[in-house]
């Protein structure tokens, strides 16, 4: 596995990738794009082997010589190619143009470019435009979007969806919904962030044989967290392991008529592998976790003092499921911030820090869009058109790691590259995963102490995705919180 493929970065900083590979290791222009052309056609070959017409889009860049390339191995191959240049391919430089060019020699014919030729194909790849477009798409190259979108054909973009910006994930006036983005030397961020996974489908990276070691100067702007992060983070346990090592996890939450949250959260914790796990709730509640979950030592709180012999007791406390914004909530959360243990703070827990300034470094915040915007001053679309930006000025604001929720999950520490979640599914948006993330979160950073929390951070987030899209395998409508319990298991041990 290539060390760059967990990482993510500018197309700036990929193109200086470029650079390098061409000037510094010797690597020619050329020759590049032909390990390009040829990493498409294999992959295609592979992941639709049933396809034999395919619709080659090409355009006006490097992309386009990337698309020359790969129909003109499909040919050779027997495959039935039509291409359809929305740019006139005489008008193309340097190694795209030898590209077409080569094509051209092999027998390949060009043909203008009309809707119809989309529903006609088994497999389309797009090489219409690359991470070098700034301005929204127009005219023909809008429409050639617009009839891709429409046509019941899976997609291979090459590099990053034509339309989607690179850098921001913004659709720019339109961009193709791919099934496939194979995308080369180093991940773009905009795959990863705004509309980006909703147009980029599956995103598989290729290295072209670049050494990293020559690249190892430029920082990412992201890493993404995988299975061998987590296999360094929990290997196997002694067989002399006892419940003492891994962890006393307090969760603090449950108004009256929302003791399902602290229950949901208190099991993700005792799934996520702590040792212990007690659950502090109105009185209310107490028979109702304890019946659905009897392993959750559960305490009836009706005072701040109640609190008290909890909190001596925590490794790790969680506060926020089911809280509510009462003067119960609001006394139980001052006194769990008076106390010196790891934290992670979620729903209306963070709806009550709103607008102050604290900040602290042991602690974990894990907002949804509307929670960030509540913290930060700002509207919730300010958020999520530059999520970025957000998650990595809340953590600097409030100090220790800030989780961001939603599709691409971003996690951020100030300091350290942040990390970003390639998984999860719409299911999810249903109430209660929240509720189960915090648990995750809680009962990681229980067992893992001596690792740095944005690591363990990350790892929660990405078994919570992990679990929802192996819970989400009969259908995502209807995918409920609880349905990820089974699932984490697994994933925890794999």
């Amino acid at each position: 596995m290539s060390a760059l493929s967990s990482l993510v970065f500018t197309p700036a900083q990929v193109r200086e990738f470029d650079r390098i590979a061409i000037e510094e290791v010797g690597i020619a222009g050329a020759e590049l794009m032909a390990r390009a052309g040829r990493c498409v056609f294999d992959l295609a070959c592979t992941r639709f082997p049933e396809a034999r017409r395919w619709l080659v889009l090409c355009g006006a860049g490097n992309n386009a010589g990337d698309g020359y390339v790969v129909a003109r191995l499909a040919a050779a191959a027997g495959v039935v190619v039509t291409v359809a240049a929305l740019s006139d391919p005489h008008q193309l430089r340097g190694d795209a143009a030898a590209a077409w060019q080569e094509f051209q020699r092999a027998g390949g014919n060009v043909v203008p470019f009309g809707a119809g030729l989309c529903e006609s194909a088994d497999l389309i790849i797009d090489a219409l435009l690359g991470t070098g477009l700034v301005r929204p798409v127009e005219g023909a190259w809008r429409s050639a979007i617009e009839a891709v979108n429409a046509a019941a054909v899976p997609v291979m973009a090459v590099d990053v969806p034509s339309g989607l910006c690179g850098l921001s994930g913004v659709a720019l006036g339109a961009a193709v919904r791919a099934t496939i983005t194979v995308t080369f030397i180093g991940r773009k961020q905009g795959l990863y962030l705004g509309a980006g996974p909703d147009h980029a489908g599956q995103v598989v990276f290729a290295d072209l044989g670049v050494p990293a070691g020559r690249l190892r100067d430029v920082t990412p702007v992201l890493r993404l967290f995988g299975a061998d992060d987590l296999a360094a983070l929990l290997p196997p346990r002694p067989r002399t392991a006892h419940k003492g090592l891994f962890g006393h996890v307090l969760i603090v939450g449950g108004n009256d008529g929302m003791g399902g949250a602290a229950r949901l959260a208190g099991e993700a914790a005792a799934r996520a592998g702590a040792g212990l796990v007690s659950v502090a709730t109105r009185p209310g509640n107490v028979a109702a976790v304890t019946a659905a979950r009897p392993e959750l030592m559960c305490r009836g709180i009706d005072s701040v003092v109640a609190l008290e012999p909890l909190l001596a007791r925590a490794t790790v406390v969680a506060i926020g499921p089911g809280l509510g914004r009462d003067a119960w909530a609001s006394a139980l959360l001052e006194r769990v911030l008076a106390v010196e243990l790891p934290l992670v703070v979620d729903a209306d827990a963070l709806n009550l820090l709103a607008g102050r300034a604290l900040h602290r470094d042991d602690w974990v915040l894990t907002p949804h869009p509307a929670e960030a915007a509540r913290l930060l001053g700002c509207s919730t679309s300010d958020v999520q058109a530059d999520r970025l930006h957000a998650v990595t000025t809340l953590a600097a604001r409030h100090g220790g790691v800030a989780l961001l929720k939603g599709r691409g999950t971003l996690i951020a520490r100030t300091g350290e590259t942040p990390y970003v979640i390639d998984a999860g599914n719409p299911g999810m948006a249903s109430g209660g995963m929240g509720d189960v993330l915090t648990g995750i979160v809680a009962g990681l950073l229980a067992q893992c102490r001596a690792t740095g929390q944005l690591t363990v951070t990350a790892a929660a987030a990405w078994l919570h995705a992990r679990a929802a899209d192996e819970a989400a395998s009969q259908g995502e409508r209807g995918l409920l919180a609880g349905d990820l319990l089974a699932p984490l298991r697994r994933w925890l041990n794999p």
